[in-house]
Formats: structure tokens, C-alpha cells, sequence
């Protein structure tokens, strides 16, 4: 008999069911792996964030869901949390599921682990494709340290000042990002980590119409704008899901910026430290003026 550890066991042991996070394929149903097909037709309770998605994954994958499937999306993820952390604790497995990728990465999912995690609830995960670690690896682009910044915010200036705070950052940036956004986001980027900065934009990544384009943003930025000739008329631009893998500001450039930061700072020292002498000497003149005068 093999080792290893299974959802069975916990719950024979404890009572108490497991919350399993299965990663769904990103574009072709061969990406499934056996396990999700094994435990989509096994759970008490599929958790999904679209149900008829999950019906449609099932069936490609020839299984069928035996557990009742209840719906997972982001307005009633709350809610629906709670819930679910109370089928567990009575004794059910659940499966979370969402439309692609890994449940909890900018998708629903990390509510109802934080509180499964919080209620002493096994957790664990049926690993599998993600955009994210895709993108990344087909990038070209330094992978040894990077950051996952999900969906840049939607207002501009807070977005302006998310992508400030990134421009001199050494790490690879990772975003998701709207077909419909994509050129604003694009050109933002420009101005704020410069034209030349290294990019990669992945689109409908694994599927038929797989795209990776590479360059520098403001060549990306020019190939988004939707009235690029670029894009048939009429088309509305780029189509299809986004991720955006954008380099780090470099050694050199850091280093170089780091000079920059610092000859600023000395520069600033230098100053305050004249003027502190002027004042200190004037506020001396004053001090003894005003000692004569009481001595007097």
C-alpha cells in the first residue's frame, strides 16, 4: 500500500472534511490533470465559479459530478465562505474550482481558505496550469525574483501610482489585464518605467490563437491602441485573455539610480548643514546681545 496522504484519511481520522483548491486548465482540456477528473467526481461539494463551466469541464474530462455544486464567485464569496467552512466541519470535502488557473490567484478562493485555515480545516491543492507561471516562464524575461500584481486598479491615479512605486522595482512584473484596457495600461507603463523597458504581452495563452508578442512598451503600447492597422477595422482591438510580464528596472539601472539617489541625498545633507550653520551662527550673535543686556 502506498504513503500517501489522502482526504479520505482526514476525515475517517477527524470528522472533519478537507478543502482541496484544483487548478483548471488555462485553455486546453488535455492540461487537466487525473486528479482533478478523480476529485471533481469524488467531492461532497464542488465549489465553482461558474457552475455551468464546471459542468462543461466535467463533462470534456468524461466524468460526472456526483457531489452537489454549488456556485463560488466574487459577490458572494463571503457569504458563501462561511458556508462552506460549515460543510466542513460537518464532515464534507469541498472542491474549489474556478473558471481557469488557481483558485486564490485573482480568483475566488482565498476567502474560504483564510477561513477554513482559521477554523483548523486540512487544507490542500491539486496543482496545475496557471497564467501566471506561463507567462512567466515563456516571457524570456529574468523569472529567479518576481511579483504577481493581479489586476492593476481600475482608477486611474490609483493605477498611476501602483505602477510609480514599480518603475524603479529590480523584480519582473507579472499583471493580468483586460483586452479592453490593455492600450491605456500599456501606455501608462511607458510613462512610467520608460519606453524602452522590455515587455512581453501573452494572449489566449495554450489555446488556438496562443499570442506572445515581445519589445519595448511603447511598441506594445502602439500595437494595442485599438486603431493600430495592426488589428482588422472594426475589430475593437486585441481579444482574448491578457497577461502582461514587464522587466525589472535591471542591476545596472538600479545601481545607477541608486547613485542618482544618493548624490541627492548628500547634495540635500550639505545644504542643511549650511543652513544650519547660518542660523546656529546668527542665533549665537543673538544669544550674547540678549546675555549683555540682562547683565546689564
Amino acid at each position: 500500500m502506498g504513503s500517501g496522504h489522502s482526504a479520505e484519511c482526514d476525515r475517517g481520522a477527524n470528522g472533519i472534511g478537507t478543502l482541496t483548491l484544483a487548478a483548471v486548465p488555462i485553455g486546453r482540456v488535455e492540461d487537466a490533470s487525473p486528479r482533478l477528473a478523480a476529485e471533481l467526481a469524488r467531492a461532497d461539494i464542488v465549489a465553482a465559479e461558474d457552475t455551468r463551466r464546471a459542468r462543461r469541464l466535467a463533462d470534456d474530462l468524461d466524468v460526472k459530478i456526483a457531489g452537489r455544486l454549488v456556485s463560488y464567485y466574487d459577490v458572494i464569496e463571503t457569504g458563501r465562505a462561511a458556508e462552506l467552512v460549515a460543510e466542513l466541519q460537518a464532515g464534507k470535502d469541498v472542491l474549489v474550482v474556478t473558471d481557469a488557473g488557481m483558485p486564490g490567484v485573482s480568483d475566488p478562493g482565498y476567502r474560504v481558505t483564510a477561513a477554513a485555515v482559521a477554523a483548523g480545516i486540512r487544507v490542500t491543492a491539486i496543482p496545475g496550469p496557471s497564467a501566471l507561471t506561463t507567462a512567466l516562464a515563456v516571457s524570456g524575461l529574468p523569472s529567479d525574483r518576481f511579483c504577481f500584481e493581479g489586476f492593476p486598479p481600475r482608477k486611474p491615479g490609483e493605477r498611476r501610482a501602483r505602477f510609480a512605486g514599480l518603475a524603479t522595482d529590480p523584480r519582473t512584473q507579472v499583471f493580468f489585464e483586460s483586452p479592453r484596457r490593455l492600450h491605456v495600461t500599456l501606455g501608462e507603463l511607458v510613462a512610467s518605467h520608460g519606453p524602452d523597458r522590455a515587455a512581453v504581452v501573452c494572449r489566449e495563452l495554450t489555446k488556438v490563437h496562443e499570442e506572445i508578442r515581445r519589445g519595448p512598451l511603447a511598441d506594445l503600447a502602439a500595437w494595442a491602441n485599438p486603431a493600430s492597422p495592426a488589428h482588422p477595422a472594426g475589430s475593437g482591438g486585441v481579444r482574448g485573455e491578457i497577461t502582461v510580464v514587464v522587466a525589472g528596472i535591471g542591476l545596472a539601472a538600479a545601481k545607477a539610480a541608486a547613485r542618482d539617489a544618493a548624490r541627492e541625498a548628500r547634495r540635500a545633507a550639505r545644504f542643511a548643514a549650511r543652513t544650519a550653520r547660518r542660523d546656529g551662527t546668527g542665533g549665537d550673535t543673538a544669544g550674547g546681545d540678549t546675555a549683555g543686556s540682562v547683565g546689564g
